[in-house]
């Protein structure tokens, strides 16, 4: 996947591709219900006096995003009615941002402190239809830019990313430089607004050409050959093959690998990053500065870093991105610590944003790449799922447990240390297993030119 023939000058230009930007709107779809039921809400949460036990167990209505890949066959395979006239993608994402919509206007009228229960079912309604929103533009995104493309896996991994950090930091930051002034409801209308120009982004898009309904026919053909009933064969090509296709195209032995390294790669961040609030709160910034370094500054580090680190994947390749990343991941999380021992101070929360920022775009980009590159075609939106939920169960299931942590150690410094500590496992995975990864890449690049070149001599 390593690309150093490419010229830097050639690396910047390849980047003037208008599919990059759709991939960035969408990004910043996904990204939003992260800061809506997540950063936002935490603050609105701690505000109200709730402890950080009940705040990182409020975040297990994450947990829906490790199992979305139950029912992402049907992303792939149903048709919507009435909305299915923009596409198989955009139909499924404008469904979801409608779902989202709606469930924001009415967190915006309650109070969370004396109505827990029924913001906890709303924030649910979100994530539920936020985690399958995702499935949808992560789909849409590999449609657009198919393996045999494969100079164009880091730079369209990067724009995603970009789109969620910027779906992610500017509301966050909109949100805690108000919440004092207009208070939180004020805060969640005005997001509202935001989540009906997403809609309008929706729209504006162009559904990806791929070969996806030719490749699910053979398929489909495939089945009924076997079972004999079409209704039952469509069952079984919609739940099954595109797990049986996962394995098959990796091989069972590298498929397993494979899982488990998504699962243990990004944990110790997940746990830092349901707590960073909490945390920032504790040690005595202020709604402002956490709005303004957090949100804003860290978004703009958030794209530098991303540009940088996806033309560095794409001169050096994917695994080590993921290399560097990984180590770097680890290593930013003691800056944490660092602050945990010093208190409030600015420059110092600066530095660690800027560190901690870097080292997350640099290996957020080579893992989206990574997962991107060994998905199918033709059941894209199953397959990225299924590797995307295992990479959020440590965001959402274990994270949930972090605030519990924190408070059985008692002592945020030992909370970083033992954050950066939950990275080497995977990054010793990747070691050993960094030639069979590389040459498992250059094979799923190569089944992917040859099952387009198939399709086209039907």
């Amino acid at each position: 996947m390593a690309n150093a023939s490419m010229s830097w000058s050639d690396t910047v230009r390849s980047y003037l591709d208008k599919r990059l930007l759709w991939v960035f709107m969408l990004g910043c779809s996904s990204g939003f219900p992260w800061v809506l039921i997540g950063s936002n809400m935490s603050g609105w949460l701690k505000d109200a006096g709730l402890t950080r036990t009940a705040i990182g167990y409020f975040g297990s209505v994450f947990a829906v995003y490790a199992i979305n890949f139950l029912w992402a066959p049907l992303v792939d395979r149903v048709k919507l009615p009435l909305l299915h006239s923009l596409g198989q993608r955009r139909s499924w994402i404008f469904l979801c941002q409608s779902i989202v919509l709606i469930c924001t206007l009415m967190i915006a009228g309650v109070n969370p402190a004396q109505n827990l229960m029924l913001t906890s079912v709303l924030a649910l309604c979100i994530a539920i239809a936020s985690s399958t929103q995702d499935i949808a533009i992560d789909a849409y995104r590999i449609d657009t830019f198919p393996k045999s493309q494969s100079e164009k896996l880091p730079q369209a991994s990067a724009m995603a990313v970009i789109g969620w950090w910027t779906g992610y930091s500017l509301p966050g930051y909109l949100a805690f430089m108000n919440a004092d002034s207009i208070g939180w409801n004020g805060v969640f209308y005005g997001m509202a607004v935001i989540v009906g120009l997403l809609m309008l982004f929706t729209l504006l898009v162009g559904e990806p050409v791929t070969k996806r309904d030719a490749l699910q026919a053979q398929a489909q053909a495939r089945h009924n050959k076997v079972i004999g009933n079409p209704i039952l064969a469509w069952l079984t090509v919609t739940v099954f093959e595109p797990f049986i296709d996962f394995f098959e195209r990796n091989g069972f032995r590298v498929a397993l690998t494979l899982l488990l390294f998504v699962f243990l790669f990004k944990i110790g961040e997940a746990f830092l990053g349901r707590m960073s609030i909490a945390f920032y709160k504790d040690i005595g910034f202020s709604n402002e500065q956490i709005g303004y370094y957090s949100k804003l500054i860290g978004w703009g580090l958030t794209m530098l870093f991303t540009l940088i680190g996806s033309m560095v994947n794409v001169k050096f390749g994917i695994v080590r991105g993921l290399m560097i990343g990984g180590i770097a991941m680890a290593a930013s999380n003691l800056m944490f610590a660092w602050i945990a021992k010093v208190g409030p101070n600015e420059t110092l929360f600066l530095a660690t944003l800027v560190v901690d920022n870097f080292t997350s775009a640099f290996s957020t980009v080579a893992f989206v790449s990574f997962l991107t590159v060994v998905t199918g075609q033709a059941f894209s939106a199953t397959q990225y799922a299924l590797l995307a939920s295992l990479g959020n169960f440590g965001r959402t299931t274990l994270a949930s447990f972090s605030g519990e942590l924190v408070d059985y150690l008692n002592d945020w410094s030992m909370f970083f240390i033992i954050t950066a500590l939950m990275v080497i496992p995977s990054l010793i995975m990747l070691y050993t297993m960094r030639d069979y990864f590389n040459d498992m890449l250059d094979k799923a690049r190569t089944r992917d030119q040859q099952d387009i070149d198939s399709t086209r001599q039907q």
